[in-house]
């Protein structure tokens, strides 16, 4: 035939199958096939059983093809066939073939005329084939029958689809003479994936059934309604033929008379038959499989690359030896007190590119929520210089004071320094949660023995439970130790003579520790950062985001991060917070600043509602306010009068208590971070790095802890086989010579009188489904 090579090609997809086929997957590569698509009764079941010459498809009335069957043909000197579910036995009756195939049908799809796009895989060795690799798929049919559900034509046409839509496949459009073929379902399927006709063969059979005076010789030569690749003819045995077992190789005989003798045929009998068809798709196949190889292969490599990192670990694995398990073991505990080092610590590689996390969470508590905690403390004015008042008041007892009393600034200091330990253990908690977190994230690359995994997270939680209860010791401690003893002599303390002095008026806008309030220019920025402006007009769209820069001055806003275009400077004189409830269609978190003397803010607004995504950026936006002296909203009191002279001893104890308060804030806020990385963190790290393995040997046995899940193993065997499989593929393709003589394509027709078939699909019916669909159906499955 002059196609060296055209015996190899096929061959070798048939091979390919195998590979793929032997670990349960098709690797996500469509490897080059015939779809055989045509009506029920249209002769696509005769036109397979004259190619092998052999009676072994099930036949009857209604849908009889009800899952796919790949057909390969094998040319060989022995004749028989064998299954790849069942891939031990040789069949050498076709009766039996029959048989089979009804019985897996009836396996996977039950017996109720239900359909499945699960395939049958077929291989007919024999010496009266020609190497094709066919799929056989259901007729199309267009009435449900018995219990199909009422949507079996659309269920049939998505199967359909499934092969045919892939550029690898080639489509037999196999359309009875007796019918019109302007109204063929097949040749309509076949333009809706492939409109230019590159992929499409078309088959004409039920000639000798044609109207006395008629013929389809205009179709057969491809003058009446075109098709690129254009048609042949066939000559199938009838149902008289079939039911009286009459010989394939007779009816072949007769086959070739038909055309031989028919006069609108003759002239082209060496174009028509099962014979010349065999050839031609033998042909075009090989062509096909030729002009795929180059990708196929490209695909392969792309895929083996991919899995060779992953592979590599597996490749010398054994599961039960010893001395594994050991080293596996070393390893992972040790590849986990780098990773929980790498989260605390920071590192350059594997960073979260998406949130925060591990040591940068823990600084913000350190740094941000912790100093948020402690400012809060400060907001109750009023009720402090109450307190501030009753304390004089009780100590001097029925006579009036002159001077102001020593003593009831100790007794306020000390009522302040106790409510420091709320915050300090709070923060405490909050460093204990990331730590825990922090533990999970590294724990999950022990995912393959959840027992060593479980095991890990409880150990270690378990020190850190037990360090909490002496860090929360030590800093209740610092605490303690800064009530036993007053320091007035402390070099930042402002001392008596100097808490007289001070203006009242400047001391309501006293400065917070840490607050710096130079005049401008060179005012100190607090922070930048992006917010959504929740309730501007919603002629504007609602809600708007612009970059703001907050200073210890004042708030301004801007397009973008590049700060040239200014929106708008807003002051923080008289500016306070106030919380916002989150909105019922937002998932934005909202707070708001308004102005205590009741003037707009910001145009017509009398407060700005600011958003961010998350409670945690609200509440880091809001320690930021509290630096810059903008603090929140506190319910309104009642005021009481009090005389002069107490006035003023009440102003000198507030500038005294705030001035020491201040001092042991800067202490505590320095003491903490350095407390807890001590004792949590760092002796964390450290009962990782030497104790943690330790503590698994003593608490379970090796075996159990290094035993795999049996998802792991699965995955493992999965992986082997897969690298395997695409490697044997490479070497399959490697070996072969592609130097086939290809065939040109035949040139475009007008094919316009072929309409697309719509793609539509009715709502289910309420019957009972039958169509059993896997979660990604393969022709290699």
């Amino acid at each position: 035939m002059g196609n060296r090579g055209m015996e190899e090609l096929i061959p070798l997809v048939n091979k390919l199958q195998d590979a793929f086929s032997s670990i349960g997957q098709s690797c996500h590569l469509d490897l080059p096939q015939i779809a055989v698509v045509g009506g029920q009764s249209a002769g696509k079941s005769s036109v397979l059983e004259n190619f092998v010459g052999r009676d072994f498809l099930p036949r009857g009335s209604g849908i009889v093809t009800r899952r796919p069957l790949i057909l390969q043909l094998i040319f060989s000197k022995t004749e028989y066939a064998e299954f790849l579910h069942c891939k031990s036995k040789k069949f050498t009756d076709f009766d039996e073939v029959r048989q089979e195939i009804e019985a897996e049908t009836d396996r996977v799809t039950g017996t109720n005329k239900g359909i499945s796009p699960v395939p049958i895989n077929l291989r007919v060795y024999s010496p009266h084939v020609l190497n094709l690799t066919l799929i056989d798929l259901p007729g199309i049919t267009k009435v449900p029958v018995g219990d199909q559900p009422q949507d079996i034509e659309f269920q049939i046409r998505d199967m359909i689809l499934q092969f045919i839509s892939r550029e690898s496949s080639l489509i037999l459009a196999v359309t009875p003479a007796n019918m019109d073929l302007a109204n063929s379902d097949a040749l309509k399927m076949a333009k809706e994936v492939d409109p230019q006709g590159l992929r499409t063969i078309g088959v004409i059979t039920k000639l000798d059934l044609m109207d006395e005076g008629t013929d389809a010789r205009d179709v057969l030569e491809n003058k009446l309604l075109p098709l690129r690749r254009g048609y042949i003819g066939v000559v199938n045995r009838s149902q008289k033929d079939i039911d009286g077992k009459k010989d394939i190789r007779a009816a072949l005989a007769a086959e070739r008379k038909f055309f031989l003798s028919h006069p609108a045929y003759r002239h082209m009998a060496e174009r028509m038959g099962t014979p010349h068809l065999q050839r031609v798709l033998n042909q075009q196949l090989t062509n096909h499989i030729r002009e795929t190889l180059p990708s196929l292969r490209s695909k392969l490599q792309s895929q083996l690359l991919s899995l060779e990192k992953e592979v590599e670990e597996y490749k010398n694995f054994r599961p039960d030896d010893p001395a594994r398990k050991t080293k596996a073991l070393l390893q992972m505990v040790q590849q986990f007190g780098l990773d929980f080092e790498k989260r605390i610590e920071g590192s350059g590689d594997q960073v979260d590119t998406l949130e925060l996390s591990g040591g940068a969470r823990i600084n913000r508590i350190f740094h941000e929520r912790f100093p948020f905690e402690l400012v809060k403390m400060e907001f109750d004015e009023k009720d402090l210089r109450r307190e501030i008042s009753y304390a004089i008041k009780n100590i001097h007892g029925v006579r009036t004071g002159l001077f102001t009393p020593d003593l009831a600034f100790e007794a306020i200091v000390k009522k302040q320094v106790v409510k420091l330990k709320e915050p300090c253990l709070k923060c405490v908690d909050l460093v204990i949660q990331e730590l825990i977190n922090t533990v999970r994230q590294c724990t999950s690359k022990l995912g393959s023995y959840p027992r060593l995994r479980e095991e890990t997270e409880r150990i270690v939680t378990t020190h850190i439970r037990e360090q909490e209860g002496k860090t929360k010791d030590q800093i209740l401690l610092l605490i303690d130790i800064e009530l036993s003893y007053i320091n007035t002599n402390h070099e930042d303390f402002i001392g008596f003579a100097n808490a007289q002095q001070r203006n009242t008026q400047t001391n309501k806008k006293r400065a917070i520790p840490n607050q710096v309030r130079p005049e401008a220019p060179g005012i100190p920025v607090i922070r930048r950062g992006w917010l959504t402006i929740n309730n501007i007009s919603i002629m504007k769209g609602g809600s708007k985001e612009y970059w703001f820069v907050l200073t210890a001055e004042s708030l301004s806003w801007y397009k973008d991060e590049e700060e040239k275009e200014k929106k708008y400077m807003l002051p923080l004189d008289n500016l306070k917070i106030r919380d916002v409830e989150k909105g019922f269609m937002s998932n934005k978190h909202v707070f708001a600043i308004f102005n205590t003397e009741q003037r707009n803010v910001y145009k017509d607004l009398r407060q700005i509602e600011l958003a961010c995504d998350s409670q945690e950026d609200v509440d880091s936006w809001k320690a930021s306010f509290l630096r810059a002296g903008v603090y929140p909203e506190k319910d309104q009191e009642n005021t009481f009068s009090m005389d002069p002279q107490l006035e003023r001893q009440v102003e000198t104890i507030r500038n005294l208590v705030d001035s020491y308060v201040a001092i042991i804030n800067k202490s505590i806020r320095d003491l903490m971070p350095k407390t807890i990385m001590h004792l949590m963190i760092n002796n964390t790290k450290d009962f990782i790095l030497s104790e943690l393995l330790a503590f698994l040997y003593s608490s379970s046995d090796q075996n159990s802890l290094m035993e795999e899940s049996a998802e792991q193993a699965q995955r493992r065997d999965e992986m082997l086989r897969m690298y395997h499989a695409l490697k044997e593929a490479l070497g399959i393709i490697g070996d072969i010579s592609t130097s086939t003589v290809s065939t040109p394509v035949p040139p475009p027709v007008d094919d316009t009188w072929l309409p697309p078939l719509p793609r539509r699909r009715p709502p289910a019916a309420p019957s009972r489904p039958t169509i059993i669909r896997p979660a990604e159906p393969s022709l290699l499955d």
